[in-house]
């Protein structure tokens, strides 16, 4: 089973020299593709097998801008894209987390059903040995993701084929209150776009990965 096969993987960083070292993951992929399922799911299984804040999920998502800076930017109709985050304090939590051993660390997320930010969702805790971070745009070629990337172990590109992203993107925002027409319009207009720039990113990834076969969880983060 792919995630089986993938969990192993994500363990075997664990083993060997250096094992003790706090090792971050990487999932790069358009919206849709399974990132944040795929991440919950490595997450839950370190943990299981190696024991509870053995390993922690750190969503890019929770560095998107508010529904206020997006107004004051002129940006709200491209929610989502990569002007929309807060790139550069992602890199520094990332610095922070590969760096500090000492310290509770705390992450946000997105709520959807806020729609907005939320802070110190997430906890990296002193004795976790295993990041996974997740967003649509670590393997983009612009400043600052790669400055991202030089903090990864791997980072694996989730590929999921076109039409069954669109069609959980447009499940995803009907569930948030779109009707329809608004729904498919956003997914045509701005998750398009924004998955085409994803992809040519592809080529950087350490390895690609099959998010058509997870297993979707009920989210209340995630807008990618």
């Amino acid at each position: 089973m792919n995630e089986d096969r993938l969990t192993a993987l994500a363990l075997g960083f664990l083993r060997g020299p250096g094992s003790n070292a706090r090792t971050i993951l990487g999932l790069a992929g358009p919206p849709g593709a399974g990132k944040s399922t795929l991440a919950r799911h490595l997450v839950a299984e370190v943990e299981r097998v190696e024991g509870p804040g053995t390993a922690a999920y750190v969503p890019l998502d929770g560095f998107h801008l508010s529904a206020a800076q997006l107004d004051r930017l002129g940006l709200a109709h491209r929610k989502g894209a990569p002007a929309t985050f807060d790139a550069h304090g992602y890199v520094a939590l990332l610095r922070r987390i590969a760096a500090d051993r000492f310290q509770d660390i705390y992450a946000p997320d997105f709520d959807r059903t806020l729609d907005e930010p939320v802070a110190a969702r997430h906890v990296v805790r002193p004795h976790t040995r295993l990041v996974v971070t997740e967003g649509n745009y670590l393997a983009s070629a612009d400043a600052p993701w790669p400055d991202a990337r030089r903090l990864l172990r791997e980072l694996w590109y989730v590929h999921t084929e076109d039409a069954v992203r669109e069609e959980r993107l447009l499940r995803r925002h009907l569930d948030g209150g779109r009707d329809e027409t608004t729904a498919r319009r956003w997914v045509n207009g701005n998750d398009h776009p924004n998955g085409e720039y994803v992809k040519a990113g592809r080529a950087v990834c350490t390895r690609t990965v099959l998010g058509s076969g997870l297993h979707e969880a009920p989210q209340r983060g995630s807008v990618s």
